[in-house]
């Protein structure tokens, strides 16, 4: 009977400290997204309820069947992510290397290299505009130096370089702070057996620290390949999708197609579909990597 009492304590003691954070995760995140399943088979404004109209697998045929926009804007997508990933984690991994050593401003460095990640992506994508625009321009024009004169965010490859540019400037110093703890974890007579048994620096870097840090390269490509792809902030301040639609990512053509558009049932088919996307990318690149882990 004590026993049962107990349980039953512990129980509710459960519900007590629980209840309030499940009942606002199923209301605010659970809920809307099985009410997305329905929306994205309607026909709907996003604003009158009662003007949903079902349609079926209307929306899934555009989709698949009449909308290259979304299917530009997916492949603009997987390139910016595969350029970007590859980019800030091996900046980030270098930085790492580099502020390992026994340089006497090394803490200072690394927090100004972590310092944009705290920059919100807004912001920080206005900030950019203005030095692509005017600070790369007044550059030029003093130097003469071609790379300054270039039309930044004017051209469909220009905007592609300068969002890469911006996302590895923002996302290395996070990356850098992981990869730094997991080095820091290396035990230094591990790297002075390598080092004594006559390994250069390529192989103790592919044989020796790639190992011992693969679980902080799971973690690294895991975050900036997520980010990457749901890239939407410094799309909307940077270039906002332009020239035309050439440098539009599936986050900002799924936000155009339900907030600009007002075709909010179409607008959620695809982030469906966005979703799928960015399960299936992020779950066989961890699958990957957390299989090199284990043959470490």
């Amino acid at each position: 009977m004590r026993k049962a009492l107990q349980l039953k304590r512990g129980w509710d003691q459960q519900i007590v400290f629980l209840g309030p954070c499940l009942l606002f995760f199923l209301t605010i995140v659970v809920t809307p997204f099985f009410l997305g399943f329905y929306y994205s088979s309607t026909d709907w404004n996003g604003l009158d309820l009662d003007k949903a109209v079902w349609t079926g697998a209307a929306n899934w045929k555009r989709i698949f069947l009449n909308d290259d926009k979304f299917w530009e804007s997916l492949l603009f997508t997987l390139r910016f992510t595969v350029v970007s990933v590859v980019a800030a984690n091996a900046l980030a991994l270098l930085l790492a290397f580099l502020l390992m050593t026994t340089l006497k401003t090394k803490k200072v460095l690394r927090t100004i290299f972590f310092m944009p990640n705290v920059i919100g992506g807004i912001l920080l994508g206005y900030i950019w505009q203005f030095i692509f625009t005017k600070g790369f321009a007044t550059i030029g024009e003093l130097t003469g130096i071609s790379f300054f004169q270039l039309p930044w965010l004017g051209t469909p490859g220009t905007g592609f370089w300068g969002l890469v540019i911006v996302f590895v400037w923002q996302t290395a110093g996070y990356m850098m702070v992981i990869y730094i703890a997991a080095l820091a974890g290396i035990p230094k007579d591990l790297i002075e057996a390598a080092r004594i048994d006559g390994a250069r620096a390529p192989q103790l870097f592919r044989s020796v620290y790639v190992p011992l840090i693969m679980p902080a390269i799971t973690i690294c490509l895991f975050l900036t390949t997520s980010n990457a792809f749901k890239m939407f902030d410094l799309n909307l301040s940077l270039t906002k999708g332009g020239p035309g639609t050439s440098t539009q990512s599936l986050a900002y053509n799924i936000y155009a197609e339900a907030l600009i558009n007002n075709r909010y049932g179409l607008g959620t088919a695809k982030a469906l579909l966005f979703f799928v996307a960015v399960s299936l990318i992020t779950v066989t690149q961890v699958w990957i990597t957390k299989r090199k882990e284990v043959s470490a």
